[in-house]
């Protein structure tokens, strides 16, 4: 039996602090182990794919908990780089809509600390690379990101997601700029409605997603929370609609997006740059359709708890 495709995450690891309450004397926290690309690597796991993190690890007790997570996920941790920066924490507030708010304790964080020269743990064959959120404009880890994409993007589907985070980076020209970079070099590039109106505010996403499509990207992607999806590629547009579900919170949501259309584009056998270049309407009409409703089911979760493969029907 042939072995499934290794998909590469790269980016960021940290731990999501919720607040669980009051205490006599102040709150209690429930720190999960999170991250935009680490949850979208648990996700690909969890649906089937191989999934290899690349990403750096403190060497501190929290560090440990982190990769204690990803050995459980069963994400392959051969290009784990560990160092002696201190572990990011990402303190989440959540509203009464579910709607989660950050705030960062990451300057120097160990998640930072990829460098150049660990790209040479990379293996070749890789079908897939997805890269997304604060990774790709701080440094140094922006650089590795860089030259990984200059690498490989001839050769494997290359996923981005900006997720951005303002109270990270608040230079949302330097979150612009990427995305014009890696518009001339990924595959897959998928927003949220709420990046689209944090960064290009009052511009029609049609004219948006065309530029991007001119440029080189195969398929772009717009979550739109409640509301479904959206996604353009050179033959049109499609719309899908949201699973109608009771939300605990929408933390990993769009991960778990994302880590579904990646699973989606395998099964319809189009992960690859010569498949995605060969995406049909009704192809991205499934995958749409899939990685929403992969998102619906998180949204009924507290936190990033993405869905496993048998809860979800066939592509």
């Amino acid at each position: 039996m042939p072995q499934q495709p290794l998909v590469l995450i790269c980016g960021e690891s940290l731990l999501d602090v919720f607040a669980n309450g009051h205490t006599p004397t102040g709150l209690a926290l429930d720190a999960v182990v999170g991250g935009s690309p680490l949850n979208v690597a648990a996700g690909v796991a969890r649906l089937g794919l191989r999934s290899l993190f690349f990403g750096a690890v403190s060497g501190d007790f929290l560090g440990a908990r982190i990769e204690q997570s990803i050995l459980a996920e069963g994400i392959d941790t051969s290009a784990l780089v560990r160092c002696n920066a201190p572990t990011t924490l990402s303190l989440v507030g959540v509203d009464a809509q579910g709607q989660p708010s950050y705030r960062f304790y990451g300057h120097g964080g160990a998640d930072r600390q990829l460098l150049p020269e660990h790209v040479a743990l990379v293996p070749q064959g890789l079908a897939a690379l997805h890269f997304g959120s604060y990774a790709c404009v701080v440094e140094p880890i922006a650089s590795t990101i860089r030259a990984l994409v200059e690498q490989r993007c001839s050769v494997s589907v290359i996923s981005y997601d900006p997720n951005v985070r303002a109270n990270v980076e608040p230079d949302l020209d330097a979150w612009r700029a990427n995305i014009a970079w890696m518009a001339g070099r990924c595959h897959l590039l998928k927003l949220s409605d709420e990046d689209l109106e944090r960064l290009y505010p009052g511009r029609d996403i049609d004219d948006l997603a065309a530029s991007w499509l001119a440029a080189g990207v195969k398929l772009v992607m717009l979550t739109r929370g409640g509301q479904g999806a959206s996604a353009w590629m050179s033959a049109g547009r499609v719309d899908v609609a949201a699973p109608q579900v009771q939300v605990q919170d929408t933390v990993g949501a769009g991960d778990t997006f994302q880590a579904a259309s990646l699973i989606a584009l395998h099964e319809l056998g189009r992960l690859s740059p010569a498949g995605m270049a060969e995406l049909t309407l009704d192809d991205v009409r499934r995958l749409a359709s899939f990685a929403a409703g992969a998102a619906a089911i998180t949204c009924t979760r507290r936190g990033p708890d993405l869905p496993r493969r048998a809860e979800l029907p066939a592509v």
